[in-house]
Order: structure tokens, then sequence, then C-alpha cells
């Protein structure tokens, strides 16, 4: 078995840290784009990495770690039966469209058709229980599973109410607890944003570490001296660790990095987008949009969509291969250099969006795999961010620097004309939520629609929709979701103040269609004193 006895066998420890997430896109509407999001994102990503992380757990569990950082949001979708008695009639639909395909196009394709069935087989296998799979590979040891903000709420723009801050990590820290029986060490800060004396509350809240991006460790006061290579503990004893860049570009960049190869496969070349529309309306969809249905390969960035060839899967097989070889070359280079200048053992932290792995890369899954089997062969040792910190190491006390991983490294990704209307907007409503929790905390006659506001406000402070209408992708669904609960969240305030009826039927829908955290503590919007 290959495994590590004694450090001096290793040069040093590399973590990858992985954020799944994706907004709660539950909607009482048949083939939305929302569900469209979580259903590729489950076939494409969440069950490719699980197959990945249990294969290579069976043959080498001792350095087969990873951390993972799965949103309540997520976890939330994972266990709705309404999702889950729909997934296998969307992946059904898919295999239609695949087996109606002819000539080279049937030919070009038939990797897809056979990889999607296996797929769809793994979900009946386990009853689409994705979250049980994870939690076995939790109690195994292969994942460190951590949480993130209740709903992705960008956390330095909800600072002007602290408490609407507390209730987003507090709620998580409930939602964790009850989805997977544990209580969360670790946080991934949402967009890893991060401003001053937020390690207050993580601390309050039982959280002991997260990460950051480089510059919030390497602008910290007083600077550390060993850069990101490890880990920093702030005044209230919460570890912040800090992303290599190095250890992370030739990954996730597919102008610089390994993903934009000519022999993988190409993201945007999509059967959804060439389909005749009334084939679509045939089973129930309404416009064009990706149906995850793609065989071509990216052949060339000069090639337009319709010059992209054909995709060969052993030849993107093999090339994944060679790049999990380059990658940990580059890596055992890095270690052994920070090692010659220092007496230290360093960490290289690579965080990055789970749904890169295999949704936005394709080969991304196989690239994990081949690094978990390739690791030992270049005296890397995988580990967890909790395990790092079993280990007691002596950790510098600094103040880390306010910082987030978008544009920019700071805030103005989230808050620029496109998308700074939505500030007053959320700060407002947290700020009469909290004014009306501390009063009404222990009315048990206004709990039921206290509760379903929270809720409402909870879903529009998730930074998910900030960002699209930043990007300037599908802004229209993204006004509208942040519309819709806010909307649904005044009229539930009118009625606790008795400026309106209460009508049970609209109750009823929006806490059928916003069925999220059961578990809601209105006392965590209790309004804070400050002597």
């Amino acid at each position: 078995m290959n495994a590590f006895s004694t450090k001096n066998e290793y040069i040093g420890e590399l973590a990858f840290v992985l954020h799944a997430h994706l907004p709660y896109v539950r909607k009482n509407e048949e083939n939305s784009l929302e569900e469209d999001w979580f259903f590729q994102a489950i076939l494409e990503c969440y069950i490719p990495l699980l197959r990945t992380l249990e294969k290579t757990s069976r043959e080498n569990l001792n350095n087969s770690k990873i951390t993972l950082s799965l949103s309540p949001t997520l976890l939330s979708l994972f266990q709705s039966p309404k999702l889950k008695n729909k997934f296998p009639n969307w992946v059904n639909t898919r295999i239609d469209f695949l087996n109606e395909l002819s000539g080279e196009h049937k030919i070009a394709s038939d990797f897809l058709l056979k990889t999607i069935k296996n797929q769809l087989f793994f979900w009946e296998e386990c009853s689409g229980d994705l979250i049980g799979k994870f939690k076995l590979l939790s109690i195994r040891g292969s994942l460190d599973i951590i949480t993130c903000a209740a709903t992705h709420g960008y956390l330095p723009i909800l600072r002007e109410n602290p408490e609407t801050v507390i209730g987003q990590i507090k709620t998580a820290i409930r939602s964790h607890k009850n989805f997977l029986d544990s209580y969360p060490l670790g946080i991934w800060l949402p967009e890893c944003a991060y401003y001053e004396n937020l390690d207050a509350i993580l601390a309050d809240a039982g959280i002991r570490y997260a990460v950051l991006d480089s510059h919030g460790i390497l602008n910290a006061k007083p600077r550390p001296r060993y850069g990101v290579y490890a880990p920093i503990c702030s005044k209230r004893g919460i570890a912040f660790f800090g992303r290599d860049s190095q250890s992370t570009l030739p990954v996730w960049s597919s102008r610089e990095g390994f993903p934009g190869d000519p022999l993988y496969r190409e993201f945007h070349k999509d059967l959804g987008w060439e389909i005749e529309s009334s084939k679509l309306l045939d089973r129930g969809i309404r416009t064009n949009r990706p149906l995850g249905i793609k065989y071509h390969r990216i052949t060339g960035n000069d090639k337009s969509l319709g010059q992209k060839e054909f995709y060969i899967k052993q030849d993107a097989e093999k090339r994944v291969e060679e790049h999990a070889e380059e990658y940990l070359q580059q890596r055992f280079k890095q270690l052994k250099n920070l090692t010659h200048s220092s007496s230290f053992k360093p960490i290289l932290i690579a965080p990055f969006d789970a749904e890169l792995f295999g949704h936005w890369w394709y080969e991304g899954p196989l690239f994990i795999e081949n690094i978990i089997k390739k690791a030992f062969k270049f005296k890397i040792k995988l580990t967890h961010l909790r395990d790092f910190l079993s280990e007691k190491p002596a950790l510098q006390i600094c103040d880390p620097c306010p910082s987030s991983w978008g544009q920019g490294g700071y805030h103005n990704y989230w808050l620029n004309d496109k998308n700074s209307w939505i500030v007053p907007e959320i700060t407002k409503a947290g700020s009469i939520f909290v004014e009306l929790a501390t009063i009404y905390k222990d009315d048990k006659s206004k709990e039921r629609i206290l509760k379903q506001a929270c809720r409402e406000l909870l879903l529009s402070e998730s930074s998910d929709w900030s960002f699209i209408l930043r990007a300037g992708t599908t802004t229209e669904l993204a006004k509208e979701r942040i519309d819709r609960h806010l909307a649904r969240f005044w009229k539930l305030i009118n009625i606790i103040k008795d400026k309106e009826k209460l009508d049970y039927k609209f109750l009823e829908v929006i806490e059928d269609e916003d069925k999220i955290f059961p578990e809601i503590d209105l006392s965590d919007w209790k309004r804070i004193v400050i002597n």
C-alpha cells in the first residue's frame, strides 16, 4: 500500500479543497432552467467525483484525502424527494436524444451514451442517496466535509446587520448536522470573502478553520513568515489557509492551464443549441438550451464551434494522465525549493469550485484520480485541512486581511453598477427582520410566518444572483429570483405587522417551493446588545 509512515518520507503536503455549491433552485415548474443546472451538476460532477473518490479510497485510503465543502443549499437539493424523482426522467430524456442520432454523430457520441448510462446506474444503485455516499467517504477518512454559509450570502455585504451574518453561519452549521450527523469544524466562506472580526462570529459558532485567497494571508498583520505555505491563526483561534496560485492556475485556467487542451471535450458545443425546437417541445423543453450532450473536442481556440472535431475518449484519457504527472512534477519542484530554503514542512492549498471537475472540465474527475494515484511517486502527501491541524502545528498569530477570491481580489465583483442595487434592498430587509425577530422570538402565534420570512430573506441574500448579474449571463432569471424572494419576504412582514390578512394558500405554496432549513432558530437574528 502507498502510505507514508514518517514525515521524512514525503517532501511536503498538498490539500485539494473543493467547494460544491448550487443556489437553491427548487421551483414548481417542469423542465426549468434552474433544475437543469442541478441535474447537469449531478450527472457531470457529483456522481463522477463520488465514483472517483470511492475507487481511490479503496485502493489507497491513506493518500486519497480531499477537503470538500457541501453547501447547505446543495444538501437541501440532494435531499428533495421531488428532485430525486425527476432526475431519472431527466437523464432518460438525454439518452433518448442520443439514441436518435445517426451516422458519424451516433458513433462519436457512443462514449457519452455509455457514460450517462453508467452514471444513472450509480444513482439507481444508491437510490439517489448522494448524501449517504459522501457521508460514508467522510467516515472512512477520505473526505473532510466542511460547510458554507447557509445560502452562500456574501458576508462582507451583510455586515451592517451582523445578526444576518450570524444567521447565515449558525443556520449552515445546524443544517450540516442534520444532513451529515456531525458538526463541521471548517467552513468555505462564500467567495472566500473575509472582513475584519468575522473570525469572532466563526469562533462563537464552533468553526475552527477556513480558506482565504492568497492576499488574505500575505497581507495579514503581522506578515506571515511562511507566506501561504503554512496556515495562520487569528487571535480568536481560527486557522486560515491561503490559496497557492501556482497550485491552482494550471487546473482552473482554460487559457493558461490544462482544461484548454485541444484533445479535451468542448464545453460550449452542445446539441441543445442545434436540435430543432419542435423536438425539444415534444419533451416539454420550451427553448433551446444546453442539454449536457457534448461530444466534440476543443480542437483549437481559433476554431469556431462549427469547426470542432469529434471527441476521442482514449486520446483525452492519455492526455489527462500526462497532465496529472506534469502537475505533480511542478508541485514536487515547488515543495523541494521551499524545504531547501526553510526547515518547516510546507503545505500547498489548492481550492477550486467542485463543479470545475466534470462539468466545466469534463476530464476533471479523471485528473483527480490520477493525482491521487500518482502523488506517492512524487513524495507528496495528500491531506485534509482537519488532519493537518490535528498534528498541532505551531501557528503564527496574525489578523487576516479583508479579501475575496473574486476578480480584483476584494469586493467589487459583488458591489458594482450591475448589482449594487441589491445591497440596500437586502440590508433594509435584514434590519427589519432583526427587529421583528427580537420582538417576537418567543411569540408562538407568529413563529411559522417569521420562519418562512427568514427563509425568504436568506434566499434573497445568495451571492449567486449578484454574480450572475455582474457576469451578464442569465440576468433576467437572477433578478426574478431576488425580486421573488424579497416580495414574499415583505408580504410576510406585512402579515406579521397586521397590515395584511394571512393568506394560508399563499403561505402553503411558498412553504412548499422554498422548503429549506427546518432547523431555523429565530434567536440567531436577535439584536446584539453592544455594551
